[in-house]
């Protein structure tokens, strides 16, 4: 399904996790498919190895529609997480925006995210409290990439964030990308996940 795309290439191959690990770091490819079920090193400890080293961005499939997979997935460092019951447009288009360093995660998987974690380690502090380790980090933002990253972490489109607060969209992005770079993340994933863990966002919210 892959190789067919004029601008995709299948490097390589893996039937386990750690061979998945060895061909990441031999082949270095943009993106990695990665399932969740495998023998020898599961997808999730594969995925954890590959983000730790930095060798690819890791798109995660797996036919389990469950919150624990989801939830350890992106912790783990993955870029995105679908479903193999998805559409093979929809696969192809998710390969893409991976390797376009765009992070995979519809706004209804935000909230099971945040909701997985609010049950795994209670109520995210709030007040004087609230940033733990991140408080440092977040003192660099402005006023304004606060508020975006509040509404990353809600899972809003830059074009629902923009509507939000009546700016350009290409303003939400320069906002979005300053965030990122000032909090040291990856993508949008791990957006989400910093916003709940400093107690900017609440689960409900």
């Amino acid at each position: 399904m892959l190789s067919v795309e004029d601008d995709l290439e299948v490097v390589g191959e893996a039937a386990n996790g750690a061979v998945a690990v060895d061909q990441a770091r031999s082949l270095r490819p943009d993106v990695v498919l990665m399932d969740v079920q495998m023998p020898v090193m599961d997808g999730i400890e594969a995925t954890r190895a590959i983000a730790a080293e930095d060798l690819a961005k890791v798109l995660i499939l797996t036919t389990f529609d469950n919150d624990d997979y989801l939830f350890d997935g992106l912790r783990a460092g993955a870029s995105g997480f679908l479903l193999k019951n998805a559409d093979p447009d929809q696969l192809v288009d998710a390969v893409r925006a991976v390797g376009l360093g765009h992070a995979l995660l519809a706004p209804e998987v935000t909230r099971r995210v945040i909701a997985q974690m609010a049950a795994a380690e209670g109520p995210a502090p709030t007040g004087p409290a609230a940033g733990g380790r991140h408080t440092a980090a977040l003192a660099t933002l402005t006023e304004r990439e606060r508020e975006v990253l509040v509404l990353v972490g809600r899972g809003l489109s830059n074009a629902e964030i923009a509507r939000e607060l009546f700016v350009g969209e290409a303003t939400v992005k320069t906002h979005v990308s300053s965030c990122l770079a000032k909090l040291h993340l990856r993508d949008r994933v791990q957006a989400v996940v910093l916003a709940y863990e400093s107690g900017l966002i609440q689960p409900g919210e």
